[in-house]
């Protein structure tokens, strides 16, 4: 199964519109990185990011903008340089600051500038432009018209460019406002001046920008809940309203269950005889929903359950109504070369890979928002997901601050309900900008009442607040010394979000070299690091039977 859902992903590759190069007045050069990837020689303005890059939602149409553009910083965002050549060359989607975007450099405000031309056979169509994700307020003018703005860094969006188009070369201008320091929006890691736990800021465009023809009525969305106890997909299709939807789930290329109904609407399509989804076994039925007017996409999803209940009488979190310890890393989600955006796909899947063939079955990604390519090898692999919130700045919190989170954070959850291997959501972290954690836990089990809410990862250490007691999660941050963690209670799970923070030097391997960090001394060597590894680990093994542990997240 999950061999044909590549397979379906390869032939939109081999069909989709070519690229169109972009007019630029300054070649991209790329920049040296401090530390190189085994991909990073592979990036060229021919193959940046080509793969269809929301597999959870496909058409068979679509044109990639990735490539060279035109580059500018900038006081502000007030004159967009509507037919002016941009000086510098920058390869999308990989952010400013990174070697691979050729600019390796930050500006709180910049201009990006290319030019397109929409294929013939898309006329009569809408044209949408769509953004993966852009760090952080987004301005874009098509053909000297503004057609839309967009705020947040880490959820993609959309406008439908139509009424701005023209026939032959078209324009395409995007202004990015992203200041990262003391700001008002979720930034996660990502600082202006980088040191020790906190990183490299990703500003303007950093995931894939692509063109694609929708018909007037057209489906936005697919949020897809797996139902295990009634043996069904509950579907919701996204898009314009009131239109005739039928919807199809298909195994092996075979239909299995079928279902019509509306836009908007909740769909119960049956699954019968369902094969579930787990990290043993991460299987993906196809999905195909088509509008009575003619739009239709496909996508996958996992039939799995959630839960928790006592076990043992041990509150204990449950993966297809059993117990399952989550034995995970934390996933930063950063790269040497292309900081935020992995240097190719092929990176971005081996870095799962790889996660999985060392034993682990579960993966914290901490503080970021990946594309959705990585939650799709994620579900393919069955890696268990944590998906934190990206924290605002802890320290200079912004006024408008808590209204931006939230704004995001609702955002965010809508994009990803439908994604298989996510299995809690983790608003704050060691409660960095936390505040009113009870109600934003409660805002959270709104959106999404299907996964673990995590209050607070580290609720038991640095800035956090007093624990609310309503989430489903008492998480310690314990690295070195784990002997003890806080015992579950009869509501709520015990985890281990973060330990171990082992570190020696590598020669070679260091991105600045001499200044290592680790929680705790360097070990002088592989030997050394091992034992104290190994010693640690056999700590947390005992914390599930004598503390009632359900997971722990082994820190880089």
């Amino acid at each position: 199964m999950a061999r044909r859902v590549l397979g379906v992903l390869v032939g939109i590759l081999i069909t989709a519109t070519t690229v169109v190069p972009a007019a630029h007045a300054a070649e991209w050069v790329p920049k040296a990185p401090p530390l190189t990837t085994p991909w990073t020689d592979q990036v060229s303005p021919a193959n940046a990011l080509p793969e269809y890059p929301r597999p959870q939602l496909v058409r068979t149409e679509w044109q990639n903008l990735n490539g060279v553009w035109e580059f500018a910083g900038a006081p502000n965002l007030n004159t967009p340089p509507i037919g002016r050549p941009l000086a510098e060359g920058v390869l999308v989607p990989y952010p400013i600051e990174s070697a691979l975007s050729g600019i390796k450099r930050h500006e709180d405000n910049m201009f990006y500038r290319r030019t397109f031309t929409v294929p013939p056979t898309w006329n009569g169509r809408n044209i949408k432009l769509n953004f993966g994700a852009v760090t952080w307020e987004t301005r874009v003018w098509v053909n000297g018209r503004q057609v839309g703005t967009h705020t947040g860094g880490y959820d993609a969006f959309s406008f439908d460019i139509t009424s701005a188009l023209t026939t032959g070369a078209n324009e395409i201008i995007v202004g990015v406002n992203s200041p990262v320091d003391g700001s008002r929006y979720p930034i996660g890691k990502q600082r202006r001046n980088p040191d020790g736990i906190f990183y490299t800021a990703a500003s303007g465009i950093w995931q894939t920008v692509w063109l694609e023809p929708v018909r007037s009525a057209n489906i936005t969305r697919l949020d897809t809940t797996p139902n295990v106890p009634a043996g069904a997909l509950d579907l919701v299709v996204q898009g314009t309203a009131g239109q005739s939807v039928t919807a199809e789930v298909l195994s092996g290329g075979q239909v299995v269950g079928r279902q019509t109904g509306t836009t908007g609407s909740s769909l119960r399509i049956p699954v019968p005889n369902a094969r579930l989804w787990s990290p043993d076994d991460p299987f993906l039925y196809d999905l195909k929903v088509t509008l009575a007017d003619g739009d239709s996409v496909t996508g996958y999803f996992g039939m799995r359950s959630l839960g928790k209940a006592m076990v043992g009488g041990v509150m204990r979190p449950l993966l297809n109504g059993k117990f399952v310890f989550q034995q995970g890393t934390l996933d930063q989600g950063y790269w040497p070369d292309g900081i935020y955006t992995a240097p190719t796909d092929e990176a971005l899947r081996w870095d799962l890979e790889r996660q999985k063939a060392l034993g682990f079955n579960m993966v914290r990604k901490h503080i970021k928002v990946e594309p959705a390519r990585w939650f799709y090898h994620a579900d393919k692999l069955g890696l268990l997901v944590w998906q934190d919130m990206p924290s605002v700045d802890a320290v200079n919190e912004a006024p408008n601050s808590h209204a931006n989170y939230e704004s995001e954070l609702r955002r965010i959850i809508d994009q990803l309900k439908g994604i298989t291997s996510i299995v809690q959501w983790v608003p704050f972290n060691e409660g960095w900008g936390e505040y009113e954690a009870g109600r934003i836990v409660n805002l959270v089990r709104g959106i999404d009442n299907t996964r673990l809410i995590n209050h607070n990862s580290g609720s038991n250490c640095c800035l956090s607040d007093p624990d609310p007691g309503n989430g489903d999660v008492i998480d310690d941050h314990s690295y070195q010394i784990t002997t003890a963690n806080r015992l579950p209670d009869n509501n709520r799970v015990a985890m281990l979000g973060e330990f171990g923070g082992l570190g020696r030097r590598v020669v070679g391997h260091e991105y600045e070299p001499g200044r290592g960090f680790a929680y705790g001394a360097l070990y002088p060597d592989e030997q050394s690091l091992t034992k104290r590894y190994e010693e640690i680990v056999k700590q947390v093994a005992r914390l599930i039977h004598t503390r009632g542990l359900s997971a722990s997240l082994y820190t880089e």
